[in-house]
């Protein structure tokens, strides 16, 4: 995966944007908070809010974690309880291994970011609650939140650090309203082929074949030619491939070895 900063865009993403607060019930290390803020603008989120961090506020360690995620370390708020924490959020959602003797409905990632979109396109702010890194939430901080998120993962192991947790969950936030394709061809300097320039490279091939006697059964020349157009077309060939892709017929059948001058037919 690459990574990188787009400076221009970052400036565009306000100094309390849109989007869940995440807040991080006694977080431990620098390292973990830098972390979350990292994977927090990933995702377009800049309310980091910080209860009781082990080693205080700031941290240089949490600094040189973030990637240079210092619009969300910058704003960061820091708070004395939950209760202060969550006090102006209409919704909090949270995550958490294990939940005894409490009943509270459990939604996975996916399904908690559309909840959370329908929440805050309603005027509702929302929160994203994470516990400590090695014992996570406990009851009574669970007890204030509305909506319990399920990673599920490898039963096996489905052990996730403080920042991997934020970045799954930010993610599907992020990702569920941007208009994006799940799939698209690269096609560096030029553009995907037209029907038009296709249907050329078409029947360009389709005239070699028929000068070299390739449809030896004139009856099966109908199927062979859908079989051999339907398998270009699945390479979803550039305008510079189908161009590339002339220029082999043209090389095949001798026309450009003709075309060659004296001069050129002792290059090498």
């Amino acid at each position: 995966m690459s990574s990188g900063t787009n400076k221009k865009l970052l400036s565009k993403t306000q100094a309390d944007g849109e989007g869940p607060a995440v807040i991080l019930i006694q977080p431990q290390m620098g390292e973990n908070i830098g972390a979350c803020a990292r994977a927090m603008l990933n995702c377009g989120l800049t309310d980091l809010r910080l209860v009781n961090p082990r080693d205080g506020w700031p941290n240089e360690k949490a600094v040189s974690a973030s990637a240079g995620a210092t619009l969300v370390l910058d704003n960061v708020k820091l708070f004395d309880s939950t209760e202060a924490a969550i006090a102006d959020l209409h919704k909090v959602y949270s995550t958490a291994a294990r939940v005894r003797d409490l009943v509270k409905p459990v939604v996975t990632a996916r399904e908690a970011a559309a909840e959370m979109r329908a929440h805050w396109d309603a005027g509702r702010k929302v929160g994203l609650m994470f516990g400590p890194e090695r014992t996570g939430l406990v009851n009574d901080d669970i007890t204030l939140t509305d909506t319990l998120i399920s990673i599920p993962l490898n039963p096996g192991f489905s052990s996730l650090n403080l920042g991997q947790a934020v970045l799954l969950v930010a993610y599907e936030w992020w990702i569920g309203g941007q208009d994006v394709e799940d799939r698209y061809l690269h096609t560096g300097a030029s553009r995907p082929a037209t029907k038009a320039e296709m249907q050329n490279l078409f029947e360009h091939l389709e005239g070699e074949l028929d000068l070299t006697g390739f449809y030896t059964h004139p009856d099966k020349r109908p199927s062979m030619i859908r079989n051999v157009r339907n398998t270009l077309q699945r390479c979803a060939m550039t305008e510079q491939e189908v161009r590339t892709f002339h220029g082999i017929l043209a090389a095949l059948s001798g026309r450009k070895k003709q075309r060659k001058g004296p001069a050129e037919e002792g290059e090498g």
